[in-house]
């Protein structure tokens, strides 16, 4: 024992000696606690720490953080096992070309957040072994030819963030390995043609945020046969020509958001039969016209929004089989074929919010299509309000009826061809401009417009005159999911100092309807639909205003729960106490995803303003749910998650019986076996009873044996006369009856009288 405790003290003795031996292995103000790493990120180094000994097992330097202005060529002469190095977030403003030349066995470069206007031609020379470099956000101006050669190991390269203003040719001949190149946020106006003539197995390349003019040639992306995801927003693209994008057949991400592009011709997206994700939003495009979609037969992903689209040809979608999400929001279109989405089945989410919308006859078609959709539990999103005429101008095409989508003046042949009338008008026809023709042409509509006319002049004025307020008017049952669209739509001005001074609320009325029940009518006056407010009552009774989407969800929605459960269906239902008569600008969006699942696929459900209730459908069969309920207020919803408002569920087997309640099995079970017992407990106590009273009638009693005052039975004296004939035959005949001669009678006093004289007188001794 002595010489082990000797032994590990001088372990411990060689340690403390072999720390104090080499007291410059750690660099001042770095940190080696981890094994084969040099950590000296903010530290506020100025340079390089100085070299201290040998260095060849550290693999990891990082650097990053510090105001090294400089790397010289012996700087990093020591560390030649390093396998990254990190000298991002510096100031270096040069690196010497011989600077890197003894790290044979480096992986990773970070060079990026740095002052470096050029890196000379054979720098990286010696890192054969390089698999990512990054020079992002840098100054560079120019990309020096051959600057990447031997580095044919090279997987990612981001060059993004810098001044760069071209690409020469064949820059990049010898990446045969680059899988990701970066160039956004650069200045670069032209790219030759065979700048990217070696990267056959690039598959990112993102080039937004430069200064591209056009996409002229074909011959620029005909080499990038493995790209998947092409980036071009936000450059300066005016133009782009037929076949650009022909040889990127695996190309499943393209971007031209934010450009210039007014047209697109018919063969510009021509080879692109793997793109699922298109994106042009933000252009000046006019149209879709027929074919021009038509090469993109995976696409799920169409995002139109923000454009000057105010014609889609009702041939534009229909080669798009696979399309979820379109997106035509903020253009200017009046109007939509009613039969253009017929064949677009997996449609989930549309968005047609903030155009001009002409609620006539020429959208009627469009609205049955709606509803259907809706009615099917589909998951979309619509928001179609209308602009045109003035007397629904913010109402949704949901609660518009059929009588009131009615043509003006001499328009209705639009509505048995539209599609013809698409296709050849090139002009938008205004709401004005169709009463203007009307009453030119017709006499006695012009007679009717006059009479209108005088009406709403009539409503509109005040008593003081002002600003312009749209008064909506509700009707709605009592107990209904479903709110029946605006009646009327009026006028009043109210001016105090020319603006909007207060909102009235009218008191709510109740007036009895024709079937008995009771219809609630309430009048409520809102500002236009640029400034709406949804108004409540408070506590006081005054009017409160809310216009925030996660106010509405807070102070509104409650008891959300799940009921009628199968393995594809669910019945989602909630409830809005307090709420004010149902404003047109409300809306409620259920949405549900896979609970606890790695693969999130959360999905919505818009509801009108007057729902309680909506039904889910193509659920996955026992897949645990969470669905959550959100209000829409004024087309705007709430950016923190609702999950106050959330239930779970779990949808059943495919192989159980979907319409079964499994509640009222259960009580079902339970009141079967309540009555069953009841049965076997009855009848196990007449069986007791029974055998009871056989037992009580087969009984003999000693009192009836030996009773003087109860008549002998035939049976009972038979055998007591058999049994005392001794005694009975020395008694005299002629004393005793002969009917009650066989009774015996044993009197207390005898039978415990133990006197010899008187059992000798009473009772003669007969033996045993």
């Amino acid at each position: 024992m002595e010489t082990d405790y000797f032994l590990a003290g001088i372990c411990v003795v060689l340690l403390c000696l072999r720390g104090f031996a080499s007291p410059g292995v750690c660099p001042d103000r770095c940190d080696c606690q981890q094994p084969q790493r040099l950590t000296c990120a903010n530290r506020g180094l100025r340079f390089v720490p100085p070299q201290s000994g040998d260095r060849e097992e550290v693999l990891v330097l990082s650097l990053g953080g510090n105001f090294i202005g400089n790397i010289s060529a012996v700087d990093l002469g020591s560390f030649t096992g390093l396998v990254r190095l990190d000298l991002q977030f510096n100031q270096i403003q040069s690196i010497h070309p011989r600077a890197f030349e003894k790290l044979y066995h480096l992986e990773e470069l970070y060079l990026g957040h740095n002052h470096l206007s050029e890196i000379h031609t054979g720098t990286l020379q010696p890192l054969k072994k390089l698999t990512v470099l990054y020079g992002n956000n840098n100054d560079i101006i120019e990309i020096t030819p051959g600057l990447f050669d031997t580095l044919d190991r090279l997987v990612k390269l981001r060059l993004d963030g810098n001044k760069i203003q071209s690409l020469q040719d064949s820059l990049f001949k010898d990446l045969d390995n680059l899988r990701y190149l970066h160039l956004e946020s650069n200045q670069l106006q032209h790219i030759h043609r065979n700048a990217f003539s070696k990267l056959a197995n690039l598959r990112f390349l993102n080039l937004s945020r430069n200064k591209l003019p056009a996409l002229r040639g074909a011959p620029t992306f005909a080499h990038l046969t493995a790209l998947t995801t092409l980036l071009l927003s936000e450059n300066e693209i005016q133009h782009v020509g037929n076949k650009v994008f022909h040889n990127l057949k695996k190309l499943s991400t393209l971007s031209l958001c934010n450009n210039r592009i007014a047209h697109l011709h018919r063969g510009t997206l021509l080879g692109l039969s793997s793109l699922k994700e298109f994106l042009i939003d933000g252009n000046e495009l006019e149209d879709i016209p027929a074919g021009l979609l038509d090469p993109l037969e995976l696409v799920e992903h169409l995002d139109f929004s923000r454009n000057r689209i105010s014609r889609v040809d009702s041939l534009a979608f229909i080669h798009l089989k696979h399309l979820r999400v379109l997106k035509l929001r903020n253009n200017v279109l009046t109007s939509l074929p009613g039969d253009i989405f017929n064949l677009n089945n997996f449609l989930r989410d549309l968005d047609l919010h903030g155009n001009n919308w002409s609620c006539d006859c020429r959208l009627e078609k469009l609205k049955r299509w709606m509803s259907a959709t809706h009615s099917q539990g589909k998951l979309f999103d619509v928001f179609v309000r209308c602009h045109h005429p003035a007397t629904l101008r913010g109402t949704p095409l949901d609660h518009v009826n059929s009588s009131q989508l009615q043509t003006v003046g001499n328009w209705s042949h639009l509505c048995g061809s539209h599609s013809e009338h698409e296709r050849n008008q090139g002009a938008k026809m205004k709401g004005d401009v169709w009463q203007e023709k009307s009453g030119r042409d017709d006499p006695k509509q012009q007679k009717r417009d006059k009479t209108r006319q005088g009406k709403e002049e009539a409503g509109i004025q005040g008593d003081q005159g002002g600003t312009e307020v749209p008064l909506l008017v509700h009707s709605f049952k009592k107990d209904s999911h479903r709110s029946k669209s605006p009646t009327d739509v009026f006028r009043k001005s109210a001016k105090v100092g020319g603006k909007l001074s207060r909102t009235k609320l009218e008191k709510h009325k109740t007036t009895p309807s024709h079937d008995g029940t009771q219809e609630s009518a309430s009048t409520t006056l809102i500002p236009p639909i640029e400034m709406f407010d949804l108004l409540r009552m408070d506590h006081q009774g005054a009017p409160s205003i809310i216009t925030d989407p996660c106010a509405f969800n807070r102070h509104f929605i409650t008891n959300v729960s799940v009921d009628q459960v199968t393995s594809t269906t669910v019945t989602v239902y909630w409830a809005t106490p307090g709420l004010s008569p149902i404003l047109d600008e409300v809306h409620y969006r259920i949405m549900f995803d896979r609970f606890g699942k790695s693969d999130r696929f959360p999905r919505y459900v818009y509801s009108p303003g007057s729902s309680r209730s909506v039904t889910l459908r193509e659920l996955r069969p026992d897949v645990t749910y969470m669905v959550c309920v959100e209000g829409v207020v004024s087309g705007s919803v709430c950016q923190v998650a609702p999950r106050d408002h959330c239930s779970g569920l779990v949808t059943l087997s495919e192989d159980s019986v979907s319409t079964a309640n499994l509640q009222l099995v259960t009580v079902l079970t339970l009141a079967g076996n309540a009555v069953l017992l009841l049965i076997l407990g009855l009848v196990w106590l007449g069986r007791s009873l029974k055998k009871r009273l056989q037992r009580r009638k087969s009984a003999v009693h000693v009192r009836h044996m030996y009773s003087t005052r109860r008549p002998f039975r035939a049976n009972v004296a038979n055998t007591a006369s058999t049994d005392f004939t001794s005694y009975h035959s020395s008694r005299p005949a002629r004393l005793v009856p002969p009917e009650l001669g066989d009774l015996i009678e044993f009197p207390c006093d005898r039978v415990h009288d133990t006197g010899s004289s008187r059992r000798e007188i009473d009772l003669p001794r007969f033996s045993d």
